[in-house]
């Protein structure tokens, strides 16, 4: 007895695609039974479920993972844009599937995965059930963007508004908060720390119901060009319809802009202060919360008080020029350490320590007294450097065959769909429409191609790229280049305390660098603080 698995999708679950939900898998079931040397092992069924990915299909990821474990022989499945509406997802799992030994038998189609032309027709019908899907996307866009220009609101609620059936009504509790950020920001010159710590104390909430405030928060509410009345859509926009990920729109797509749209909370004067506050404060380094990667410090700074993460905030010297100073998160957003209204206990005592500079005069100076044989460090680490990049040269060749082999593949398959036409397999549409995505892979493998061979042309004379690796690793070895890679990959973590003592972690040594910070500056202007530095521990 052959084990028959089946799967059935419908990609909504209003009442008409659940009665032909329901059939689908009653159908299957009698099909199965009326074969003498079939035996139903399971029907797979995914309800209201798109069909451009796979990722949320529990159903046919459970399959996928049934098929590994050898519990069936045989799929059936309606057509191939039930399988799937990607043409990659099909030919991937098809592929999986029969090196398994698992056929798919799509049954509209005729096509079973187990012949030996399976592959070009099942390219053929997914490329069709992919332009479907493309051309169902479209309709659907052009349909809300429509709809957007009527004025129909696409989101959810949010803090002084509540939408419902495409419309934007005023939440008077909520309002009254709006107004409150405005006022204090643009009219009483408060910092959005201030302003997310006097509403948590004052016991205001968010619009999801927390108690806690953040900075990020309060600059998303006054830049919101809703409070004014005005609304803007279309901020974040699907390029993609197969994967369905969400992207901030960057001008991709053009915006549907309606001034005086609905009934404002704050007035256009106020609006427009705050808005050229916002521009004076971002210009000098005051607006933004937490901290980006791309810093060497980034999260790697912990208070010893509190626990929490170092955050930066840019900074201005009387001279006009910029620094970067890293401050506790608790003492930033809470202030300084003190029982509130409630009878909680918030806050934090280090507060604004560590200016960029320092701290990474600090890392310096520690990497500077560690042992080791420095020279035969930079000799080991040049050689390795140089055998990656011989490597990288002579990997070029066997990429470019493997592109020239891709390239002559998919020509075949030109060949192969131009045969199938003539011998009236596949229509005039079909043709042009797989032939279309080929020339479409063809001209992407020609670029890159092109590419490779351009890096091959570039010739190095072997002594002067030794001579220059090897500066550049002695450089960074010796603490002598400002290397961000390599700091951020040796620090594990800093611990600042209140009594002015920062530990040095580093990743993989087990020892700890103190540095004692003295002589506090009276001004920033003033050089660099004069550090004393403890031994390392006695395992070092």
């Amino acid at each position: 007895m052959i084990k028959v698995a089946s799967y059935c999708r419908v990609s909504t679950d209003r009442d008409d695609q659940a009665n032909s939900f329901e059939s689908q898998q009653r159908y299957f079931k009698e099909y199965i039974d009326r074969q003498p040397d079939w035996e139903l092992y399971q029907v797979y069924a995914d309800e209201g479920i798109t069909g451009t990915s796979t990722k949320k299909r529990a159903a046919f990821n459970r399959m996928i993972a049934d098929a590994h474990l050898g519990k069936f022989h045989l799929i059936l499945t309606k057509e191939v844009s039930r399988f799937s509406r990607n043409i990659l997802d099909t030919i991937t799992y098809t592929r999986e599937l029969k090196a398994l030994g698992v056929g798919v038998l799509f049954m509209n189609d005729g096509i079973s995965t187990l012949e030996p032309d399976a592959e070009l027709r099942l390219s053929i019908m997914g490329s069709i059930a992919q332009e479907e899907s493309r051309k169902t996307s479209t309709r659907v866009k052009w349909g809300q963007t429509r709809r957007m220009e009527q004025g129909v609101v696409f989101g959810r609620s949010l803090l002084g508004y509540d939408v419902k059936d495409g419309c934007l009504t005023v939440n008077p509790e909520g309002a009254e908060i709006v107004r409150l950020i405005f006022y204090k920001y643009g009219v009483e010159k408060k910092g959005t720390t201030v302003i997310a710590r006097e509403l948590r104390e004052a016991g205001y909430r968010t619009h999801s119901g927390n108690v806690k405030w953040s900075n990020t928060h309060i600059v998303k509410i006054l830049k919101n060009e809703k409070y004014v009345g005005d609304l803007v859509q279309k901020k974040t926009i699907t390029p993609d319809y197969l994967s369905h990920a969400k992207k901030y729109n960057h001008g991709e797509e053009e915006f549907v802009i309606i001034r005086d749209h609905h009934e404002p909370i704050i007035d256009r004067e106020l609006w427009d202060t705050v808005q050229r506050e916002l521009k004076k404060r971002n210009r000098n380094g005051e607006l933004g919360a937490g901290h980006s990667n791309r810093y060497v410090f980034s999260g790697k700074i912990k208070c010893g008080e509190c626990g929490a993460s170092f955050v930066s905030r840019k900074k201005t010297r009387k001279d006009g020029s910029l620094y970067k100073r890293w401050s506790c998160y608790t003492a930033t957003s809470e202030g300084q350490k003190r029982i509130d209204v409630r009878g909680n206990e918030v806050g934090c005592d280090v507060g604004k320590l560590l200016r960029d500079e320092l701290a990474l005069d600090i890392l310096q100076q520690s990497l500077t007294t560690l042992r080791m044989d420095r020279d035969r460090i930079i000799q080991n680490v040049t050689a390795l450097a140089l055998e990656a990049i011989q490597m990288c040269e002579e990997g070029s060749t066997d990429r470019v065959e493997a592109l020239e082999y891709e390239i002559s593949q998919l020509k075949q398959k030109k060949a192969d769909v131009l045969d199938a036409f003539f011998s009236k397999q596949i229509t005039k549409e079909e043709m042009h429409l797989v032939n279309q995505r080929y020339d479409g892979e063809l001209e992407d493998l020609q670029r890159r191609l092109e590419g490779v061979r351009e890096r091959e042309s570039i010739t190095y004379e072997e002594d002067q790229l030794e001579k220059d690796v090897g500066r550049q690793v002695a450089d960074i070895v010796n603490c002598r280049a400002d290397s961000e890679v390599l700091y951020k990959n040796v620090l594990d973590h800093m611990v600042v305390h209140k009594d002015r003592k920062i530990e040095i972690f580093l990743n993989l040594l087990p020892q700890k660098w103190t540095f004692v910070l003295e002589n506090l500056r009276k001004s920033q202007n003033d050089p660099p603080v004069p550090m004393s530095v403890s031994n390392p521990l006695a395992s070092a």
